[in-house]
């Protein structure tokens, strides 16, 4: 039995942000119950040289509608990454999942040896699309969920692994 891009992709990006947004509605919950600024969390980073958690949230979005438009052929939307606020966050979730959700099995179809290039300032990524997906967009997706909830849950956010794992 085999398993289609589309089962690989849509399902497991869209499970993700969806606890994405409960962590942070539980983030919110824990800045109202302590009386402090959200924007205290928004900023937030685990290292110095780590990006904060808005941007840990931009690129989580980013590698979700980057992976269903590259491995369809589609033109990915541009947002300007300036959420400053939880609700712009969940608003920028939102705009991700509507996205990922317009797209249909049947558009991922031989998808698997499609040509994705990549371009950094840095280096130029060249995949077929099966190894994109299991090589880059997976690890690199959940590596920014995962620096995300570590960094609610350093400052004290009650999530666990049940809230990661979350259906």
């Amino acid at each position: 039995m085999s398993i289609s891009m589309y089962e690989a992709t849509v399902p497991v990006l869209l499970r993700f942000l969806g606890n994405l947004e409960k962590w942070l509605d539980k983030a919110q919950a824990h800045a109202d119950q302590k009386k402090f600024d959200t924007g205290v969390l928004v900023r937030s980073r685990l290292a110095p040289d780590m990006v904060d958690l808005a941007r840990q949230v931009q690129i989580a979005s980013d590698n979700a509608k980057g992976c269903v438009a590259r491995l369809t052929g589609a033109e990915a939307p541009k947002y300007e990454d300036n959420e400053a606020t939880f609700a712009e966050l969940k608003e920028r979730i939102a705009k991700t999942v509507a996205y990922v959700t317009s797209f249909k099995p049947a558009q991922f179809e031989g998808s698997e040896t499609r040509d994705i290039v990549l371009k950094f300032p840095s280096a130029t990524l060249e995949f077929k699309g099966k190894d994109y997906v299991l090589h880059f967009v997976i690890p690199n997706f959940l590596f920014h969920m995962t620096t995300a909830y570590n960094i609610l849950r350093h400052n004290g956010v009650e999530i666990g692994k049940t809230d990661y794992l979350a259906r």
